[in-house]
């Protein structure tokens, strides 16, 4: 027997070897060698004798998919000799007795997921392969480290954030009182990364488009969504989730992705925009890909096409619900992903936008992206893919119309600035927040800006030509901090800029509405006379009761006011509008033991119930990244001004820093969190 016979193989897995540490995949739990590609990771291979290069030939095989092809990439050898070199490069390392190391480089285009490994040897007889052993898989992901990978980000510290960083920060309410939520991503946590690549097998995307980030993150904008694909989450805005978890109730993405993946398939109840954001973000970083979420404040989702949200008025400048039909999210989450966009023109690489929420459908599915931010910024909205929805989203003009007694309309008022008025994401490596509007849009009014929306309108997009002249007479309503449940004012300021009177019939509506803008029940409807002395300014108060607006809350305790009103003397229309957020009672979390790997500790969630009347089948949830996985708890009741303490334990699993996160949901009280930050110590 001249031959070589292998005894083992090692594939040096275990997260203190080289080849997880060297790849940053060391926080991983999972009993399999993960590497990225585009880099050099070692096995070691054991023979029953020493091996000599000039006489021994073999080679380590590769196989992804049930029919492995090299034409298709996957089926790949690599071979240990210079001379003969597969798309994958092969050395060796080091030789020690009958033990050699072999460096393995794999390609930066290579397909990624979970890949079968062999030894064969050539020998007189024909190839002689080593048995399937499972122990032994590889997973192959996309590398921000190597500038060879069109995923390459050369920061540091950015990759550090978007890509290692299991704890985020997402933000809600109104640009003018900004909320935060805490977010568990969980792209370490067992079983995601199996999610995350069942996810593509559940798309039936052929695996040589598996190596294309374009490509990979469409795919996966279209089946985060449960939308025309049966895709991971199952999108509801309506306020009822009887047969699902609510929205706001979940505290991390590991749930739901070992749900959907557990149930091969069975769409989770229920999303809205920012959990598809949070889960989208899983399952990037999960795979290598930088992503971050982002929230824009004020997001036009426009319903026929073009850069106006219309909002029409009657003769007399009072709102008519009925015909005003577009949308203004009070804000909206989505992705940003990094990446070099070989299939445009220079300059359109780096952030790219994607979406998951099911808004409109991209070449026929609900999907979103990616859209180069670039490209949205300066107008160039030809490129692929959804650029326009993208920039609508960030640029529209609320227009204000009067409907003439004839049905025609007129533009009395034009708002340019509302709009897209901020977008925000979690700053790098600590918890404050990073304004990249500037990313998206040139400054309100400056030239440029007007230069992009003329480009922008060479692609067809359309705008308001309509010029409205400016009025003598503004009105505006300031923000409020307020307690859910409080009385309070709202105020309107007048200000008259002419040196005559005025005097004008106020309409103040209040609607309770979603974060999405849509109107659920009117809550306050007012018609103040104002008379205004020359160059007078004046304050009007309307009084807001608590009893009129408690019971016909929706979730996200948002108040949305628009007053508007007709000049006597001038027949100007005057308009002012402003989302009031509510404040919500917080939880609050508490721990004691000593912070140590593995030594058990105690935490504590309390809630005191502020309200005149009962919460019932209240729903709590607590999570906390490499230290406590997903834990519930439901009180049937929390009776007015009563306390609960829910205390677990716990034994964290690795060192560092990181978070508890606690959520409290129930139909009457939506939104109520709380967190506390621990070190813990080897």
């Amino acid at each position: 027997k001249q031959f070589l016979d292998i005894w083992d193989v090692d594939v040096l897995k275990r997260p203190q070897d080289i080849n997880k540490q060297a790849h940053h995949t060391h926080l991983y739990s999972s009993d399999f060698l993960i590497v990225r590609r585009a880099q050099e990771f070692q096995i070691k291979i054991t023979f029953d004798r020493p091996y000599k290069p000039a006489e021994d030939k073999f080679a380590v095989e590769f196989v992804i998919g049930p029919s492995p092809q090299y034409s298709k990439g996957t089926y790949i050898p690599v071979f240990p000799t210079e001379e003969r070199q597969s798309v994958w490069r092969g050395r060796i390392v080091e030789t020690s007795d009958n033990v050699i190391t072999m460096g393995i480089t794999t390609s930066p285009e290579c397909i990624v997921g979970k890949y079968m490994i062999y030894v064969s040897v050539v020998t007189p007889y024909g190839i002689r392969r080593t048995r399937r052993e499972p122990k032994s898989d590889i997973y192959i992901l996309f590398n921000p480290w190597s500038p060879a990978d069109p995923v390459f980000l050369d920061d540091e510290e950015e990759r550090e954030e978007c890509i290692m960083n299991e704890l985020g920060i997402i933000y809600h309410g109104t640009y003018d009182d900004v909320s935060e939520r805490a977010w568990n991503y969980g792209q370490f946590e067992f079983g995601v990364l199996d999610a995350c690549l069942f996810i593509m097998d559940k798309a039936d995307m052929p695996l040589s488009n598996r190596g294309d980030v374009i490509k990979v993150t469409r795919v996966a904008s279209a089946m985060l969504n449960s939308r025309d694909d049966d895709g991971v989450l199952v999108g509801n805005w309506s306020g009822d989730y009887t047969y699902g978890v609510p929205p706001t109730s979940w505290t991390g993405s590991v749930e739901i992705l070992l749900d959907y993946a557990g149930s091969r398939g069975t769409p989770v109840c229920y999303a809205q925009c920012w959990v598809y954001a949070a889960v989208f973000n899983t399952f990037l970083r999960c795979l290598g890909i930088p992503g971050r979420v982002v929230t824009n404040f004020f997001s036009a989702h426009d319903n026929d096409g073009n850069l106006k949200m219309d909002i029409i008025l009657d003769e007399n400048g009072k709102l008519d619900r009925n015909r005003t039909k577009d949308s203004i999210w009070n804000y909206h989450c989505w992705n940003e992903c990094f990446m070099a966009r070989s299939d445009l023109p220079p300059g359109f690489g780096g952030w790219q936008v994607v979406d998951a929420t099911p808004q409109e459908t991209s070449d026929g599915m609900f999907r979103c992206g990616p859209a180069s931010v670039a490209a949205v910024k300066h107008g160039q909205i030809c490129y692929p893919f959804d650029a326009p929805f993208v920039f609508a989203e960030v640029n529209s003009d609320v227009i204000f119309y009067r409907r003439q007694k004839d049905g025609t309309l007129e533009a009395v008022k034009v708002n340019q600035t509302h709009v897209g008025r901020m977008v925000l994401t979690k700053a790098v490596l600590h918890d404050g927040r990073r304004d990249i509007t500037d990313h998206y849009k040139f400054p309100e009014g400056s030239p440029e800006e007007r230069r992009v929306l003329e480009k922008a309108e060479e692609f067809g997009c359309q705008r308001e030509k309509a010029s409205v002249p400016q009025g003598d007479v503004e009105v505006e309503i300031p923000n409020l901090d307020v307690r859910v449940g409080d009385n309070f004012d709202v105020t309107l300021q007048f200000k008259n800029n002419s040196d005559q009177r005025r005097s004008a019939d106020v309409y103040i509506t209040g609607t309770v509405v979603y974060y999405t803008g849509v109107p659920s029940a009117e809550v306050l409807f007012k018609t103040p006379k104002v008379k205004l002395d020359p160059l007078q300014s004046k304050d009007e108060k309307v009084l807001v009761r608590g009893e009129d607006y408690m019971h016909k809350l929706v979730e996200q305790a948002n108040i949305h006011f628009i007053a508007t009103g007709k000049i006597k003397e001038t027949g100007q229309i005057i308009t002012a509008m402003k989302v009031i957020s509510m404040h919500n009672p917080k939880l609050i979390v508490k721990v004691t033991g000593s912070p140590r790997v593995s030594e058990e500790m105690y935490v504590s969630v309390e809630f005191t119930n502020p309200f005149k009347f009962s919460l019932e089948n209240v729903d709590l949830r607590m999570e906390g990244p490499g230290i406590m996985p997903f834990k519930r708890k439901q009180y049937s009741i929390i009776a007015p001004g009563t306390s609960i303490t829910w205390i677990e334990t716990f034994s964290p699993r690795r060192a560092g820093s990181t978070k508890l996160i606690a959520s409290l949901d129930c139909a009457a009280l939506r939104q109520v969190y709380g967190e506390t930050e621990l070190t813990i110590q080897q």
